[in-house]
């Protein structure tokens, strides 16, 4: 057993060359996992803005949907979560490629470790603007307005808002343990249940942290600067970075 997770792939930024360069990296990466990865969870955020209209899919990615599809037709489970970034996915993925599509987060159990899975955006305490914004993002009819603009104007608009959210540099800042609202988020939960591994995405700061009753936090980082992943053999996971 071999359990692969990443995370933060956005690709579609800064521009085309870059983004094929980090698309072609990520997939040798899948080549070399494949021969022993049991399942794989993407864990959102794999493109910097997705929408999809009824008949109509963002173009490119090509070389990542198509490993993704090896993989699937392999038999290999492949899990995607909605990020920040591209929550507007629907069900082209799931037709298409096989995929297991999650918008919520998850719990999994795996060899007697139990195991909380989400992407790690809106949760733990304040960022309440950015709750809201999330929530206007996910509301079904905001999504019916927002597919009546054409897909020109549409993907001008949302690449604007993906370039501004990433402005912030203290965003990409570890602010103690004390601070992070993910960690905070985390021991919340282990008051109520315990998880031997929290593992989310969206900081952007690889880290494995020991937490309280022998659980483990653990961030994916990302694949724009730490090319970072983890990776679970049935005993032990470890954050590993793919040089």
């Amino acid at each position: 057993m071999k359990i692969y997770f990443a995370s933060d792939f956005h690709l579609g930024m800064p521009n085309l060359k870059e983004s094929h360069q980090r698309e072609k990296l990520i997939v040798k990466w899948l080549d070399e996992i494949r021969t022993d990865c049991t399942e794989l969870y993407l864990m959102g955020d794999l493109f910097d803005f997705w929408f999809e209209y009824n008949a109509v899919a963002p173009k490119g990615y090509v070389r990542l949907l198509g490993k993704i599809a090896e993989y699937t037709d392999a038999g290999i489970p492949v899990h995607i979560f909605t990020g920040n970034h591209d929550m507007w996915m629907f069900d082209y993925l799931e037709e298409e490629l096989g995929v297991t599509i999650h918008r919520e987060n998850q719990i999994r159990e795996y060899n007697g470790k139990a195991f909380y899975l989400g992407h790690g955006d809106g949760i733990g305490p304040g960022d309440y603007g950015y709750k809201c914004i999330k929530a206007v993002f996910a509301n079904k009819v905001c999504q019916w307005l927002f597919a009546r603009i054409h897909p020109n104007l549409a993907f001008t608009l949302a690449n604007f808002w993906s370039g501004q959210s990433r402005t912030d540099t203290r965003a990409l800042k570890f602010v103690g343990e004390e601070n992070e609202y993910q960690i905070i988020f985390a021991k919340e939960q282990l008051k109520k249940s315990h998880y031997d591994y929290f593992i989310f995405g969206h900081r952007h700061i690889p880290n494995d942290i020991a937490l309280a009753d022998s659980s483990r936090y653990i961030n994916l980082g990302d694949w724009i600067i730490n090319n970072t992943y983890a990776v679970f053999d049935g005993e032990t996971m470890q954050l590993k970075k793919y040089e």
